[in-house]
């Protein structure tokens, strides 16, 4: 199950950018984070996708959700300026954000690539076999 972040969560979880001026994840393990508002066609899209995802990933991923219009200063912090905006945060490296509704299979392999998170038995060697 996704789950709805408020500034707060936000600062707890993923990023304090009220205290780091550099980038710090204070996450457990890797996560994607979707920057949406309620009004957004290709956002309702995307969601279902997200859900389906986070039951797949499972333990192995967190996917959160933020409102831009309810967190518009979480909006603001990562200079989101068009919707739905997807943040894949790995761990130990740099966020890269992706703007725009992907593909259930442009997701997954999103999250291979910058995530380093394969589908539990899944290897990630058979699956670049395939591709």
């Amino acid at each position: 199950m996704t789950e709805h972040l408020t500034k707060q969560a936000f600062l707890e979880k993923v990023y304090n950018f009220e205290q780091n001026k550099d980038w710090k994840f204070e996450g457990d393990k890797p996560c994607l984070i979707d920057f949406y508002a309620d009004w957004c066609g290709p956002c309702k899209i995307v969601a279902p996708i997200l859900e389906e995802l986070s039951e797949e990933y499972k333990g192995a991923l967190n996917i959160y959700k933020v409102n831009t219009e309810e967190e518009q200063e979480l909006a603001a912090a990562f200079n989101i300026r068009s919707i739905p905006s997807l943040l894949f945060v790995p761990m130990g490296d740099k966020p890269q954000m992706s703007m725009g509704a992907l593909p259930k299979d442009q997701l997954e392999k999103s999250i291979k690539d910058i995530l380093g998170v394969t589908l539990p038995g899944q290897s990630a060697k058979a699956d670049k076999e395939v591709n």
